[in-house]
């Protein structure tokens, strides 16, 4: 239970104060990421359903469930998204690389990633089908936490300590398979066998970004593992956007 509780504390800004937890036990909580994933969105389709009744549609409701999913997350995957992209625009060696990523000031290219990702959420969001937009809410939640626990499995920490370091060094199969197993689940449910098309292009778009950032900076960091939960989010959002627009949504 204390593994749960410390994922929904770090992902969320549910007021859970864990203080005393072993580094073993903090890094176990990985396997939970795609479950807050489910609890998030959740709860966004609850936000959903309660402003759908009062009338408010379109893009305003889409508004409200992007501005209600960063303040229940802190908005700490956008902070490493704008960090992340300050850094890689830099075109500075590794370690000043790593040191803007620490920078608490947000520089232009940060700015304009943030923008970006919520314009880009929202239009998705809004292009998505009536019929298909809870589960696209779900996985969307579900598959960026899983993308988390994807890179931790399979690349390098480029510090020598942080949170992303303990992630790092406590990780084993048990819980990339646990994690994966749990979002592969709920994207049968929601979308049928379509729901195993999707993770593939989450997985490519995490692996990908988070091969680009290792080739300057010799790792990832809790700032990219941030900036990939948001380029997920979007990913999935498209890929159902395109799979309904080529025909495959009478089989989800």
């Amino acid at each position: 239970m204390t593994t749960f509780l410390l994922a929904l504390q770090f992902l969320t800004i549910v007021p859970i104060k864990i203080k005393a937890f072993t580094e073993a036990r903090f890094a176990k909580s990985m396997m939970f990421f795609p479950v807050i994933g489910l609890l998030i969105a959740l709860f966004l389709t609850g936000i959903n359903s309660l402003f759908s009744s009062l009338g408010f549609n379109g893009i305003i409701l889409n508004v409200i469930l992007v501005v209600v999913l960063i303040f229940i997350t802190g908005g700490i995957h956008l902070d490493g998204l704008s960090d992340t992209f300050d850094a890689l625009s830099s075109n500075k060696d590794k370690d000043k690389m790593l040191e803007i990523m620490r920078d608490s000031h947000c520089g232009v290219m940060g700015v304009l990633s943030i923008i970006c990702i919520i314009l880009l959420k929202i239009s998705f969001l809004s292009s998505v089908s009536a019929q298909h937009k809870i589960g696209a809410i779900i996985l969307m939640c579900v598959f960026s936490r899983w993308s988390l626990v994807f890179l931790i499995s399979l690349f390098p920490y480029a510090r020598a300590e942080g949170k992303g370091k303990i992630f790092s060094q406590g990780n084993n199969p048990k819980i990339i398979t646990i994690a994966t197993f749990f979002s592969l689940i709920c994207a049968i449910v929601v979308f049928k066998i379509v729901g195993f098309m999707i993770i593939v292009p989450a997985a490519l778009t995490a692996y990908l970004f988070a091969k680009l950032v290792t080739k300057k900076v010799n790792g990832i960091t809790g700032d990219v593992l941030g900036a990939t939960n948001e380029l997920v989010e979007i990913a999935v959002l498209l890929t159902i956007c395109i799979l309904e627009r080529i025909g495959l949504s009478w089989i989800m």
